[in-house]
């Protein structure tokens, strides 16, 4: 048995920190006339920080074997609380500020010191909420310049879908908005703003980055202009909700514009704006919720067409291989959906700009003209650069029991490296040869299959004929852990 005596072994590090023989190392931190010395050893430096691993590969010993490394952009109040986390893993933030302890925390992610990060980011989000509100554009700007800040990131998202006015009626902090800020809050469905207003502010920073664009309405823009802003805001567009603006705002808001939108999306928008009950038949996001009372009831209704929740139930128990079943009150996940479509709406292009980069995953199919209904899940990243397999150990392939099915069958991978396959050329593949794909192309429009042979990646087939089928309709849903407010 290991037993763990780490306290010690943390204050014998710091002693060694504060021991003047046998050090390598001088670290001069702050500037002149601030500066302090540190003394330190190479060894516990490389293994502990990657940047200082760095730094002193590239830093020449001087005539006593001592290397000597700067660090001017951060102060020695900073800098002794970092040496003291490298060599004891203590860190100590009681007696200072909050605009120190934030800066600090830069400051440890700029030596690659990740523990140090966390743990800085966590105690702001817990212990120094009020100050982080006071100082909201400043914490917004920094969390979003770097993927580190993730657990930031989404507090600030948390704070606006709430307060979209706190960064939208800024005139300057939005037209400076990042990119990645900016998506990743207009792909909440729980945003507090009218659709009609999200589509009016995309363009607005769409423009705000082409200078040359707001001179002129778009009524006087080339085919040039229209094309500049397609591409500034093609990260932005598959977000929008358009089946939540009024035919009204179609015609005064979105048709000027509509030329940065796919010719098969727009002649689908106006469809609707003229006869608002059509059904949707393109990719849609569930709708927007306007009210926290709203969001905790509607987070735990399954947004699927073509699954119950028994069947959600069923597939979450197989997602967390239980031999027990989970029931529709036990089920420990809630399926968010991220496409859905008809066999008219179906391309690859749509797939891959909703679920690029997407993780854990499942794909639902009703078989045209049955009532079969299959797909399959994936727990790993759909990436769609790839263009391979995709080696994953808990993926499965699935068929649903319902009126005419006796019973379900679930197909799990037992040729990992064969799980997944992810390319541009088609939409969700499971299986080196068939085993459930999702393909579409220009000549033979949606085609679906599969085919069970001896090459298969899972374990048995999930439909009675090796054949190529259309779809009555799909969705994309996504699996997140249930909290405890839903």
């Amino acid at each position: 048995m290991a037993v763990k005596f780490l306290e010690n072994l943390s204050n014998n590090y710091l002693d060694l920190l504060n021991d003047k023989e046998d050090f390598n190392v001088i670290i001069n931190a702050g500037e002149f006339p601030n500066i302090k010395i540190f003394q330190a050893h190479s060894n516990i430096l490389r293994y502990r920080s990657l940047h200082f691993r760095n730094e002193l590969a590239k830093t020449r010993k001087d005539n006593k074997n001592i290397k000597t490394i700067n660090l001017n952009n951060i102060s020695a109040e900073q800098f002794e609380i970092i040496i003291k986390y490298i060599y004891g893993g203590v860190i100590l933030l009681k007696d200072h500020d909050e605009p120190f302890i934030f800066n600090l925390m830069l400051v440890a992610h700029e030596l690659f010191l990740e523990e140090m990060t966390k743990f800085i980011e966590k105690h702001l989000i817990e212990e120094k909420t009020h100050w982080l509100r006071s100082q909201f554009t400043r914490i917004h700007q920094k969390s979003f310049q770097n993927n580190q800040f993730q657990n930031l990131q989404e507090w600030c998202n948390d704070y606006l879908v709430k307060y979209p006015n706190q960064i939208f009626d800024s005139s300057e902090n939005f037209k400076s908005l990042q990119e990645n800020a900016l998506v990743s809050l207009i792909k909440r469905d729980d945003l507090q703003m009218e659709e009609v207003k999200i589509w009016i502010t995309i363009i607005k920073w769409g423009i705000a980055q082409n200078p040359n664009l707001s001179s002129n309405g778009p009524e006087k823009w080339t085919n040039e202009n229209f094309l500049a802003l397609k591409n500034t805001l093609q990260n932005c567009l598959p977000h929008i909700r358009y089946f939540q603006i009024s035919g009204d705002d179609i015609i005064d808001n979105v048709e000027p514009y509509h030329k940065i939108l796919d010719k098969n999306l727009w002649d689908d928008i106006m469809k609707r704006a003229v006869n608002p009950n059509r059904p949707v038949s393109s990719i849609i996001h569930p709708p927007r919720r306007f009210s926290t009372t709203i969001l905790l009831v509607r987070t735990t209704k399954l947004l699927s067409s073509i699954i119950n929740e028994a069947q959600a139930a069923e597939i979450a128990t197989w997602i967390d291989k239980k031999r027990s079943a989970y029931s529709i009150a036990t089920n420990p996940y809630e399926f968010k959906l991220l496409l859905r479509g008809t066999r008219d709406g179906f391309s690859n292009e749509a797939f891959w700009n909703i679920c690029d980069k997407q993780a854990n995953t499942i794909v639902v199919v009703k078989v045209r003209d049955t009532d079969e209904i299959i797909g399959g899940y994936n727990p790993k990243i759909w990436d769609k650069n790839m263009d391979y397999f995709i080696n994953c150990k808990n993926s499965f392939i699935f068929s649903l029991k319902n009126r005419t099915i006796p019973s379900s069958i679930l197909s799990r991978v037992k040729k990992s490296k064969y799980a997944i396959y992810s390319s541009p050329r088609c939409g969700p593949c499971f299986g080196a040869y068939g085993d459930l794909e999702m393909i579409n192309n220009f000549n033979q429009g949606d085609k679906c299959r599969c085919e069970y042979n001896q090459e298969s990646a899972y374990e048995k087939p999930i439909r009675n004929i090796n054949d190529t089928f259309s779809v009555s309709e799909y969705e994309i849903l996504q699996v997140h852990k249930r909290t405890k407010s839903t």
